[in-house]
């Protein structure tokens, strides 16, 4: 998880000073300490965390604060709100014309990731119903060209750039003139980067950006380079006016908190964060939701879109009226794996529940993708009767079936069985489910919640903050948006 060690030191102060027995100012000072000592270890600018603890200090003066109130609600909330004023500019991003050519150019220093990162904003943007290119015009860094033409052709993405010219002005004004009489409506610049900030490397910057006039410059900060953040991002901003930010590598470094020093020397907002060298590696930022994610409360919106996304909305009323009444095949199984896929690695979508960040650790999220799609192509050698009749396999002597199904996905013995054994768990699971209902706003209520709480193992549920957690995120589930931009349960189970 991104910044999982400030977040848990954060979380950790928190809870030491709401386990008080009387919040008083010494307890409040001990709190404030210990962020502060956390935000500096994750290397955040020095004069940022003393800002940061001075604001809180005048904020939380236990003494004034009114009888009756909750003070640790207070204190969390204005914790809560001051990070993410840490981070956010307060300044809205760019944000793309559809049906005209929007110009983005990528500056940063060498090494930073910018040549991976066009691509996967690019990516990023085709997914959604864009029409994006890439244009290298990096002719300072050998093979340069190469890596952007072998990114871009797995991403499936058009590209443009020259093996043999020197001048990056001219490869730039070139492709972008040629993507703009195409029609192309996200039109990404690569640009040269060096290993320190020289007086070439801004006014090459300078000429491109006079050359292409991009409607917005994107400056690509390295995550893992702490302190020496602020500095570098303040450079950049007075030669070629950034207007936003991407940071990448934030992948589990613990010094990224020095990346989001950019925000204050730039004044301009984070977009995106890189989180590893897959395509799919890549996030929105959101400040709310990432504050929230850091500290371990989840981000509820960021989850409903994702199911939403996922789960078609005409598939949903069959979904869930198929789970009220217990019922479950290898090939429900099949269709539910293939909206897992569609959310994404499985640890970022824990990220997303309350209190669930830190169950799985780093890299099980993408062995367990993997071990999805390795169950998926098993059933894809099962027939259409095994997949709609779990009896067949069910049987004793299936031994028979089972080699055939091995031998024609190419998995072993042991696989498929291990796939039958998943499957009744989950079948398990299903059957408890059965005349579940919920009531308007997906509220939970008596031998429905001794259902719900019989599903969830002891450890996981402590985790989640008990079942009053649960009735709570299902609720917010079922309200999120108001006004029927939600997802309502009740309305998708009849009732």
């Amino acid at each position: 998880m991104v910044l999982a060690e400030l977040g848990s030191k954060i979380t950790s102060a928190l809870r030491n000073m709401a386990n008080s027995t009387l919040i008083d100012k010494e307890v409040v000072d001990e709190m404030l300490k210990e962020i502060g000592n956390a935000l500096m270890a994750a290397d955040v600018q020095f004069s940022l965390v003393v800002q940061l603890r001075k604001r809180l200090a005048t904020k939380l003066n236990v003494e004034e604060m009114a009888a009756g109130l909750n003070k640790r609600k207070l204190i969390q909330q204005a914790v809560f709100e001051e990070l993410c004023q840490l981070i956010d500019p307060g300044t809205e991003p760019f944000k793309p014309t559809k049906g005209k050519p929007n110009v983005f150019m990528f500056v940063g220093l060498q090494g930073a990731g910018k040549t991976t990162t066009v691509t996967k904003l690019a990516y990023w943007y085709k997914r959604k119903g864009w029409k994006a290119c890439l244009v290298c015009a990096d002719t300072f860094r050998a093979g340069a060209f190469d890596q952007l033409k072998q990114n871009a052709t797995k991403a499936k993405i058009p590209f443009h750039g020259s093996y043999t010219a020197t001048d990056p002005v001219k490869v730039a004004e070139e492709g972008v003139n040629k993507f703009r009489s195409e029609g192309y409506e996200i039109i990404i610049v690569d640009t040269s980067g060096r290993h320190k900030q020289e007086a070439a490397l801004f006014e090459e910057m300078e000429q491109v950006a006079h050359a292409v006039k991009p409607d917005m410059t994107t400056f690509v900060m390295d995550g893992t380079i702490g302190q020496a953040a602020f500095d570098q991002a303040k450079a950049f901003k007075e030669k070629v006016g950034i207007g936003s930010i991407i940071i990448t590598k934030l992948d589990g470094h613990p010094k990224g908190g020095g990346a989001l020093s950019a925000v204050a020397a730039t004044q301009s907002p984070v977009t995106f964060i890189g989180t590893g060298e897959h395509l799919d590696d890549f996030e929105t930022f959101a400040v709310k939701p990432f504050v929230s994610k850091m500290l371990g409360m989840g981000d509820m919106t960021g989850l409903f879109n994702t199911i939403k996304s996922a789960v078609p909305m005409e598939e949903q009323p069959e979904l869930y009226k198929r789970l009220t009444e217990g019922l479950f095949t290898l090939r429900d199984m099949y269709e539910q794996f293939q909206n897992i896929l569609k959310m994404g690695p499985l640890n970022k979508v824990m990220e997303m529940l309350p209190g669930m960040g830190n169950i799985l650790k780093e890299g099980a999220g993408r062995d367990s993708s993997r071990k999805v799609k390795n169950y998926m192509t098993i059933m894809d050698s099962m027939t259409d009767a095994e997949l709609d009749d779990s009896k067949i396999l069910a049987q004793k002597n299936n031994q028979s079936r089972i080699a055939r199904i091995a031998r024609g996905s190419g998995r072993s013995i042991k696989e498929v069985n291990e796939l039958l054994d998943q499957f009744k768990h989950f079948e398990k699971v299903m059957k408890k489910m059965k005349g579940m209902k919920l009531g308007k706003g997906g509220e939970l209520r008596g031998r429905n919640l001794q259902q719900m709480s019989s599903l969830i193992p002891p450890n996981v549920m402590k985790q989640m903050g008990g079942m009053g957690a649960i009735q709570n995120m299902i609720k917010s589930l079922g309200n999120m948006g108001g006004g029927g931009a939600g997802l309502d349960f009740s309305q998708l189970m009849g009732q």
